[in-house]
């Protein structure tokens, strides 16, 4: 859906799928979403590289099975011509999908979404909401850095549930979808993209003074995939804490990323599991649909996953492993919370700041989407914001320091 408001420019998608269902279901979700639409489709990898200069897009949704050329070929050729356009990989939950979709992630694709599978119809409410989100996100900060007037993430996420509260309203009365049902209509761009600036955040008073970290736990979304990379590869190869990490991705790719983290990282990275001890010096990754916290036990703690409720929406939360964090450690920890939508992970983030624990957030400029760590730093559950460029370094510096 183009944008009718004159302030904003709307984003430019081009879709990349050998399949004209998958294509056109994709197209479908793009277009009925405020602020960007599809200015192109694209058959296969080569097909795509032609048509880039063409169509100049703001993202690709890009497939990795295709005729004539894979997205993995794409990928090769776009990082060998310095291309910068985020890409967003439509991938399979096979075990194969999950190999190649870390592939595509270390030749640069930003991120990743799983196909719909069976019914098109009951997959796509779900689908259409985490590609809209990734779009508005990775392509808004490539708009916005190339002079487009592009509106803040959090602002086109309103729109759409503006959107389908007007879809439903409609729908109960019988009338069509496309006519606004409400007094608020998805074009009225302004009201929603007037965001106010940061609050003051507030006060924290720890129970305690910060003493040893003997932990870390980091909580990331959105914007993880890469950010990790950064984070990790740059990480101190001495560290002794040990890590403990909630990224929000789906079941079937934690064990894949934890491997592919290891590749590029100087410490041990592995996929946690139920039971698991805890040792010094390594990073554990959260499986996808399993919560993870930390157990206290004589012979020295581990890791449980569980499948309790979601929380925040999420499984795994962040929020669940601050919360042991924070009533195990106390004030002998170091939480991390960075990049991602809403605000998983703010509310227990705080409470270790409350218990002595040191925090650190991601700043805005950095972050891909500015929602958990802004939820955080304004309830006054983050001590500082770091650059992502230079999270590694307080990590480690904080982790020397406090040992």
């Amino acid at each position: 859906m183009q944008s009718t408001d004159p302030n904003y420019d709307t984003l430019s998608v081009l879709v990349c799928d050998d399949s004209a269902l998958m294509r056109n279901l994709v197209s479908r979700i793009i277009n009925d979403a405020p602020g960007m639409q599809v200015v192109g489709k694209a058959t296969n990898g080569q097909v795509l590289l032609d048509t880039v200069p063409v169509y100049k897009p703001d993202v690709i949704v890009l497939d990795i099975e295709m005729p004539v050329m894979t997205g993995v070929e794409f990928l090769q050729q776009r990082k060998a011509l310095k291309w910068d356009v985020p890409v967003i990989i439509l991938s399979s939950i096979a075990t194969k999908g999950a190999t190649v979709t870390m592939q595509c992630l270390e030749l640069g694709a930003s991120d990743f979404i799983t196909k719909p599978g069976g019914s098109v119809t009951t997959e796509v409410a779900t689908v259409g909401d985490d590609l809209v989100e990734m779009i508005a996100s990775y392509g808004g900060v490539y708009a916005r850095r190339h002079g487009k007037r592009i509106p803040p993430t959090d602002s086109f996420l309103q729109l759409l549930k503006l959107r389908e509260a007007e879809k439903f309203v409609a729908n109960k009365k019988g009338t069509s979808a496309t006519e606004p049902a409400t007094t608020t209509s998805v074009s009225s761009f302004q009201p929603l993209f007037n965001v106010p600036k940061n609050k003051e955040p507030a006060v924290i008073t720890p129970v305690r003074d910060g003493g040893r970290i003997k932990i870390i736990a980091i909580g990331i979304s959105t914007g993880g995939p890469n950010a990790l990379r950064d984070v990790f590869k740059m990480i101190d190869p001495h560290l002794k804490q040990p890590i403990l990490v909630v990224q929000h991705m789906p079941a079937g790719f934690t064990r894949e990323f934890a491997q592919s983290l290891n590749r590029i990282c100087p410490l041990e990275v592995q996929e946690a599991s139920d039971e698991m001890p805890i040792e010094s010096g390594h990073i554990y990754i959260a499986p996808g649909n399993y919560h993870i916290k930390v157990e206290e036990r004589i012979t020295g703690n581990v890791i449980r996953t569980t499948q309790e409720d979601q929380r925040n929406g999420h499984r795994p939360s962040a929020d669940v492993l601050f919360e042991s964090i924070a009533k195990i450690y106390k004030n002998n920890a170091l939480g991390v919370i960075m990049t991602g939508m809403g605000k998983d992970g703010a509310v227990e983030i705080t409470e270790m700041r409350k218990q002595g624990a040191y925090t650190l957030g991601q700043d805005e400029k950095s972050a891909i989407v500015y929602g958990m760590p802004r939820v955080a730093w304004e309830m006054g559950g983050v001590q500082k914001q770091v650059p992502l460029m230079q999270m590694a370094d307080e990590i480690s510096k904080l982790a020397r320091e406090k040992a």
